[in-house]
């Protein structure tokens, strides 16, 4: 059996960072169209993104020239995985509360913070102390963000917040070897 560091090892070698440059593009994108659409569109455009972050990812490895999905029993990307399940498993809780507080800012405001999560067992996985850092930062900075800033730039400002958590997870997370 692998010792935890060796398995640590493998998990940072397999990783990406075509999943962070995907979850940029994806929540600038957001934060773009929040300048243009309504709050309930916004908050629908936060929930229904989502998914596209792996797929593009996937994309963005083709476009390197690395295989888009590296088949691995590697426990801790097993729980990476499962990870994203369980966090999906709470985006009704927060569509819910939105709906009960008739603010589609709290969608995003949720998915901003409950999609940052998957960092901390990544940072944990990779043995990397980013993961935590970019979860903390990305949903104290949302949580202000949502309680200081002009209702019409609540939306913008969170999704300003991530794409700003993941250019800093981007320059400063170990990297997998080439």
């Amino acid at each position: 059996m692998p010792s935890l560091a060796q398995l640590r090892e493998r998990f940072l070698a397999t990783s990406t960072v075509s999943m962070p440059i995907a979850g940029l593009i994806v929540w600038s994108a957001i934060g773009l169209a929040a300048l243009f659409v309504s709050k309930s569109v916004v908050g629908w455009l936060a929930v229904y993104s989502m998914p596209v972050i792996m797929p593009l990812a996937f994309v963005l490895e083709k476009l390197r020239g690395r295989p888009p999905f590296v088949r691995d029993d590697n426990p801790i990307s097993k729980l990476f995985f499962q990870s994203i399940i369980g966090i999906g498993l709470l985006f009704p809780l927060v569509i819910g509360t939105a709906e009960a507080a008739r603010d589609p800012n709290i969608i995003v405001l949720g998915i901003a913070i409950l999609s940052g999560v998957i960092w901390i067992p990544y940072g944990w996985g990779a043995d990397d102390p980013v993961g935590l850092r970019h979860a903390i930062g990305r949903a104290v900075g949302s949580y202000l963000v949502f309680w200081l800033a002009p209702a019409e730039f609540k939306a913008t400002g969170i999704c300003a917040v991530v794409a700003l958590a993941y250019l800093y997870s981007l320059a400063a997370m170990k990297k997998p070897a080439a």
